[in-house]
């Protein structure tokens, strides 16, 4: 297991029905093709060492011995194999037969896991062989003169890595309205293991994943799922021999249906990040242990391998790579930020907005968002006034996209300079404007939000922040200058999404005169302008030159904020991420100013202003992150350091 991930395989094979012996062979096959690729637990489908379409052949006699030795002679040829593996098989225990998952670990069985649900309706007969699990009346079960815990209550815990415990529900247990993978979860379970025989008819593949989704998101778990192929009879049914892996609702990894070979899918649960979800959530923790003791808990080792992580982390997480589901976001996103406004302006019973316009893009997309909330409100657009206020750093093509941009959408437009009143303030305080430090640009940023503020108490409206995720992360804000708003439309909007919301609207919500200004702004570099212009007039002051990448620190973000993941953790995934563009060293340096920036810079979050939470992280003191302003960054920078 490497960095909380965990590597899992789902398989299904070339069956001949009601012959054990080939079945077996074919489980080894692929039991030692798994190891090859560090596979920790395996699951087969369902009867796997039978096929599940034996029928009555079950209740020979001939068949059970064989299921018992074929088990038996599995445990034996896989005990040096580095892997734990689920096979299905049926039981004979006490006076009935039973539909079981047979774990086995390094040579031993070490549990079996009983079918709690008997399909009996279509196509589907399994009660004229199969018992429900429920019925069982013993607890162990004796095979190779060794009694194995055998139940429907079964858990399987590794036994140095305590957050690698699974359950197994076999098939309809899926399908019923309430699975038994629910009560596991709550019990500790992060992965589900579902051995399954389901035939394939029009449509079912579709709904099957579904399901499958659904209830990994539900239990907010890994589900491995291995279902019958090839091989088996065809007197009725056809079996397409899915397997699928999911964590958390999302596709990791699928096979190919239909195949007359055996197949192996294989993905890495990223155990750590379930964790992180189910411990914000307090059913976790208050069902843990009432239904942790209905189970029987069975030790497994196997030891897990250093791995080089076998799947798609996206450089990108707030930003959906799906262009339709990019777009539902946006839109989805966009009305969350007019609606919280909407109702702000309803409720204090306030006609006129006033917001600072630079010509970049957080402040246009805040106005776009002014402009859609007055659209719903039926208000006036001349009631949005939107003042441009060229400064020392203000260069020709911002302050003309942002004149432009105002009329065109036909809001009112002021323009006051902040020059002269910066100078005076500068001779006030004794500052030589010939130096540019923090004291230069701040002045410029808290002149801008007076000016605000005092325009909103002379036309009785109220300032509309326009910072976004990123900047309040970061603390790239200037305390009671842009930090401060009467109501932040953008405060959950992470930079790196904020490009796309504007591209959006440029091309759904705007008109053609307005579009081309809208282009121009996302085609222009991001900066504060604080700092005069290069000679030749363009801007000298970058943002990310000064504080690095956005899409990297939003990176970080995401990965710190909604899994509370380690330094070390988030700069591997950075770099699995951003391997094309970005050198380990970099990463890391980028990182360093991460932590130290979030740490530092807590105390303007601690009284940043009323604004919509619209995404799965948001930082604001009221709701999602309470953090104390005096935090210490030592021990985190420590851990960067020694990477």
């Amino acid at each position: 297991m490497t960095n909380g991930f965990l590597r899992v395989g789902a398989a299904t094979l070339l069956t001949k029905v009601a012959d054990c012996e080939h079945n077996t062979n074919q489980i080894i096959e692929l039991t030692v093709k798994a190891v090859h690729q560090d596979v920790s637990i395996l699951v087969l489908p369902e009867l796997s060492i039978t096929g599940y379409t034996c029928g009555d052949l079950f209740m020979q006699k001939h068949l059970q011995d064989q299921v018992v030795e074929q088990l038996i002679r599995l445990k034996k040829e896989t005990e040096t194999l580095d892997i734990t593996i689920i096979v299905g098989a049926p039981l004979a225990v006490g006076n009935a037969l039973y539909n079981c998952a047979v774990v086995i670990s390094q040579g031993a069985i070490i549990g079996i896991t009983v079918k709690t649900h008997i399909p009996n309706y279509s196509e589907f007969y399994e009660k004229r062989w199969f018992e429900q699990g429920h019925n069982l009346s013993q607890n162990q079960y004796l095979i190779d003169s060794v009694h194995v815990p055998i139940g429907v209550n079964m858990l399987y815990q590794h036994r140095d890595f305590p957050e690698a415990i699974f359950g197994i529900e076999i098939c309809e247990d899926l399908w019923v309205p309430n699975p038994p993978s629910g009560s596991m979860a709550v019990a500790g379970a992060t992965l589900i293991f579902n051995p399954s025989a389901s035939n394939d008819l029009v449509g079912k593949s579709e709904y099957r994943q579904s399901l499958i989704s659904s209830q990994s998101a539900k239990t907010i778990a890994g589900y491995v799922y291995a279902s019958s192929g090839y091989g088996e009879s065809t007197t009725d049914l056809v079996f397409g021999g899915q397997c699928l892996i999911y964590e958390n609702g999302t596709l990791l990894s699928k096979s190919t249906r239909f195949v007359m070979e055996n197949q192996l899918v294989v993905s890495d649960i990223d155990l750590e990040r379930l964790l992180s979800d189910r411990r914000k959530m307090g059913i976790y923790a208050d069902g843990y242990q009432n239904d942790l003791l209905k189970y029987t808990v069975c030790p497994y080792h196997n030891s897990f391998k250093p791995l080089q992580v076998n799947r798609y982390v996206d450089p990108h997480p707030f930003v959906p790579t799906d262009p339709e589901k990019l777009h539902v976001r946006c839109e989805e996103i966009f009305n969350i930020q007019s609606i919280g406004l909407a109702k702000r302006l309803e409720h204090i019973g306030c006609q006129t907005v006033i917001i600072g316009v630079s010509g970049g893009l957080d402040s246009t997309l805040a106005l776009l968002v002014c402009m859609h909330t007055f659209n719903l409100l039926n208000m006036d657009p001349k009631n949005i006034i939107a003042i441009t206020m060229p400064g020392f750093g203000t260069t020709d093509r911002t302050y003309r996209n942002a004149c432009d941009l105002i009329l065109q959408l036909g809001c009112t437009l002021k323009e006051i300079s902040i020059k002269e009143a910066c100078l005076r303030h500068f001779l006030d305080i004794g500052h030589d404007p010939n130096i540019h430090d923090v004291t230069y640009e701040n002045t410029q940023a808290r002149e801008r939000t007076q000016i605000l503020m005092d325009y909103a108490n002379k036309a009785n409206g109220i300032v509309v922040g326009t910072g976004d995720l990123s900047e309040l992360a970061l603390g790239f804000a200037t305390y009671n200058g842009d930090h401060m708003s009467m109501y932040a439309v953008n405060a959950s909007i992470p930079k790196t999404l904020v490009r796309y919301l504007v591209n959006w609207v440029a091309h759904h919500k705007t008109p053609e005169s307005a579009k081309n200004v809208l282009l121009d702004v996302l085609d222009t570099p991001v900066s504060p302008e604080l700092l005069p212009p290069d000679t030749d007039g363009s801007i000298s002051q970058k943002t990310e030159d000064l504080i690095g990448p956005y899409e990297l620190h939003d990176f970080f973000l995401y990965y710190c904020v909604r899994f509370g993941f380690s330094p070390s953790k988030i700069y591997y995934l950075a770099n699995m991420a951003f391997y094309e563009l970005y050198t380990e060293a970099t990463v890391k340096k980028w990182l360093i100013v991460f932590y130290k920036r979030f740490f530092s810079q807590q105390f303007k979050r601690s009284c940043m202003p009323d604004g919509p939470k619209v995404g799965s992280i948001n930082l604001s003191p009221r709701g999602d992150w309470r953090m104390p302003s005096d935090g210490v960054v030592r021990s985190w920078l420590m851990e960067i350091e020694s990477l």
